[in-house]
């Protein structure tokens, strides 16, 4: 049963995709002469992550912490990773920001077009210059008013717990002085986990923004300790959240 929910569900997700990356191009085009920085095609791309995230009965969906998100200021925002579905569900957080995407997903046909198209940023994950020109443009998202989102992890969690966080991130806060806003989502892992293309339905998806941490609050200058800091965190929410 599992197999059949499962082909009928990717069945409509690219047919669903295949009618509105038309319409995308047309935003793109008509909106490029004017927003460069992309933030109307940004918007468009949040509508439809909501849209598919809403509209397959296999999950429901709960935001919790809304109110945290401070009005005029812009975060770093750092999230676990359970599934590939986390980058369709996070969209429901409605927040203007630029993703932090592997090279790899420049490659991918309509998700590549959909990272080139809306301006995200991209690494080649072990290239030192690569890491490079995405700080370089990252800190420029952020004096701009864009927040960045980043999986620190670096990859899906194969356990559904949060693996180790590589740095990128709290360089950037550090550097930037920007404040980081932690997310822990949890039961996108139990739908579709890594490695899997199989949908299980059934199962409640918590999305839950924490506190923002002010730069004032890191109590440190070196992204390490940084690093530790805001993955214990999200880990103890992780467990609270998890068995509320």
């Amino acid at each position: 049963m599992d197999v059949i929910i499962s082909l009928t569900v990717w069945i409509f997700c690219c047919a669903v995709a295949v009618i509105l990356f038309p319409v995308s191009v047309i935003i793109w085009l008509v909106t490029f002469p004017f927003d460069r920085e992309k933030a109307i095609i940004h918007w468009w791309l949040v509508f439809q992550g909501i849209f598919f995230s809403r509209i397959i009965p296999l999950w429901s969906i709960n935001v919790d912490g809304r109110q945290k998100v401070k009005k005029g200021y812009t975060y770093v925002i750092i999230s676990n990773h359970q599934s590939m579905l986390d980058i369709l569900i996070l969209n429901c957080l409605r927040l203007r920001f630029r993703w932090i995407s592997k090279i790899e997903n420049y490659k991918t046909p309509v998700i590549g077009w959909y990272l080139r198209m809306a301006k995200y940023i991209t690494i080649d994950r072990g290239n030192k210059e690569s890491k490079a020109v995405m700080m370089a443009k990252s800190e420029d998202s952020l004096r701009k008013g864009i927040s960045i989102m980043i999986f620190p992890e670096g990859t899906r969690s194969t356990t559904r717990e949060i693996g180790p966080f590589k740095l990128g991130a709290f360089q950037l806060a550090l550097s930037a002085g920007t404040p980081i806003l932690p997310v822990v989502i949890d039961g996108t892992g139990g739908v579709l986990p890594k490695h899997g293309l199989i949908f299980s339905g059934g199962h409640k998806i918590k999305i839950r923004i924490l506190e923002p941490v002010m730069p004032e609050e890191f109590g440190t200058a070196d992204p390490e300790q940084l690093a530790a800091k805001l993955r214990n965190i999200m880990t103890d929410e992780l467990q609270r959240n998890r068995y509320a």
